[in-house]
């Protein structure tokens, strides 16, 4: 009952946010597209913390068309990659949480890697939506702040951890195997 009367309020919490956010900032530039993106970072990622779920669907296993990532390698994710590393965010992400060589620690990554998954989808569907309203109500130019955002921090995010799940489940079953 706490974890549910939990998760109701930081949606609640968010979606105030939200309201506030559309309220004071004009919804067809970069500033709005910004700040919304990482105002729902800051919830989801309170909501993923809190729900302490498994995430043991069969959605986060590798489909067969997206064997050994090379869909991902055609759609750039080596350049986003080099992007990342290039900002600082590989370094920043790894000096925050480095990754042990052990089984735990992979199994752990693996689960990392499924709730990052998680809060970027919903962060996706949530944008999509205030992309389609802007580009309807200002116009479709007005509405490619949120365009490029949305692709930039949350499908790209979506398509790496996709990309690199698969490889850490052979590193976790060579670990087990030894």
């Amino acid at each position: 009952m706490r974890k549910t009367l939990t998760l109701i309020f930081i949606v609640i919490i968010t979606i105030g946010s939200v309201c506030a956010l559309v309220h004071y900032l004009k919804m067809d530039g970069f500033a709005f597209a910004w700040a919304l993106n990482f105002l729902l970072m800051l919830g989801v990622l309170a909501f993923t913390e809190s729900l302490k779920s498994q995430l043991t669907s069969s959605y986060y296993n590798e489909k067969g068309w997206e064997r050994r990532g090379k869909i991902y390698e055609h759609v750039g994710i080596n350049f986003f990659r080099k992007l990342l590393v290039w900002i600082g965010w590989e370094k920043l992400n790894k000096k925050s949480a480095p990754v042990e060589k052990n089984t735990n620690a992979l199994m752990n990554l693996g689960y990392q890697t499924k709730k990052a998954e998680l809060g970027h989808v919903i962060i996706l569907f949530i944008v999509l939506g205030f992309n389609v309203f802007v580009a309807f109500k200002f116009g479709v130019l007005k509405s490619l702040w949120l365009l490029i955002l949305n692709v930039l921090l949350n499908l790209y995010p979506i398509f790496l951890q996709r990309y690199n799940r698969p490889r850490i489940e052979r590193a976790i079953n060579l670990s087990k195997r030894r």
